[in-house]
């Protein structure tokens, strides 16, 4: 079989859309997922408070050394609440430039 004669066969036009009553446990895994979320986020506060405590207490001592790390430390922390608040955004927004391909 040749590659045009199986490229024939193909079925030309398949449709295939998500569905959340598929497969049994999804509204779990939703809710695990919402739950994952939260922890992230919670986790991300008390990073951020860490390193604040962290950046004063450089700041403070002339330790540029550890008031770096605050600073670092409290980037991270505003970029994780970012990609665990944006996640779900940025997840459809591809799904849906995906659709149109």
């Amino acid at each position: 079989m040749d590659l045009l004669t199986a490229a024939l066969l193909l079925p030309l036009d398949i449709s295939i859309d998500p569905n959340s009553n598929g497969l049994p446990g999804i509204g779990q895994l939703k809710k695990i997922v919402g739950a994952s979320m939260t922890v992230g986020l919670v986790l991300a506060v008390l990073a951020l408070i860490i390193s604040a405590i962290v950046w004063a207490l450089g700041a403070n001592s002339s330790n540029p050394h550890l008031a770096g790390r605050g600073k670092l430390g409290a980037l991270v922390a505003l970029g994780a609440a970012i990609v665990c608040g944006a996640s779900v955004t940025l997840v459809n927004f591809f799904w849906n430039v995906g659709q149109q391909v």
